[in-house]
């Protein structure tokens, strides 16, 4: 029978100190991705299960979700603005004090969105040249070809992934633009007289997001699609 003392006093705490290495560990890889430290970043991931498959798998799936909030700020945004009109004295100086924090969401929406775009680009870059490296290293001439072929159809289903996030992308920055110019304005001319007279750029403002967020849901779709496939 095992001595009384040799048996563990908490089980939950060895379970709680491996979860917080891991943490510590992932946090460690978020770090070294963003100083450029890209092939100990992958060592590290490696260490937990994950290869550069894995790891753009779900930078991918993280590109759809951020690109879902993202379109969700953007929209609520539009409806702010909309919100101003009926509205007069302290009530309209408080819809533009929330209207100014919702466009401040949306620039850290798209900023995520920016960052989120790049990691997977540089990590497909990554795993692309590896399997060029590792193809040249099987003898095997079925294996060799059948690998060839499985690579340039994960390479031709990415770029259309990459041409539909760069879209998506680009549409953010003149959307971005022109909430800024109508929040600052408004911020030097707040009251009833001005934000009646920009009832045509709010048309404007409230087509361009539309434009935006279609091509978010292309995007998304295409991401789906590339998730589906991995």
């Amino acid at each position: 029978m095992p001595d009384r003392d040799s048996r563990p006093k908490n089980p939950s705490a060895s379970f709680k100190c491996s979860r917080a290495m891991r943490v510590a560990v992932l946090m460690t890889a978020v770090l070294l991705l963003a100083a450029g430290c890209q092939t100990t970043y992958y060592a590290v991931w490696e260490k937990l299960g994950k290869e550069k498959r894995h790891l753009l798998k779900d930078n991918v799936e993280k590109v759809r979700e951020d690109q879902a909030e993202a379109s969700e700020q953007f929209a609520s945004v539009v409806e702010r603005i909309k919100a101003m009109y009926g509205f007069e004295g302290g009530e309209l100086e408080d819809v533009y004090e929330k209207l100014s924090m919702d466009y401040r969401a949306c620039e850290e929406r798209a900023d995520a969105v920016r960052d989120r775009i790049d990691k997977v680009e540089r990590i497909a870059a990554d795993l692309f040249k590896e399997w060029e490296a590792e193809i040249a290293t099987i003898e095997n001439v079925k294996f060799k070809s059948k690998s060839r072929v499985s690579l340039e159809d994960t390479r031709n289903r990415f770029a259309r992934l990459q041409r539909s996030m760069a879209r998506a992308e680009a549409s953010m920055k003149p959307v971005l633009t022109n909430l800024q110019d109508y929040v600052l304005y408004l911020k030097h001319n707040l009251n009833a007289q001005a934000v009646t007279s920009l009832r045509k750029e709010v048309a404007d403002i409230e087509a361009d997001v539309s434009s935006l967020i279609a091509d978010m849901n292309r995007s998304i779709k295409e991401a789906d699609a590339f998730v589906k496939t991995m």
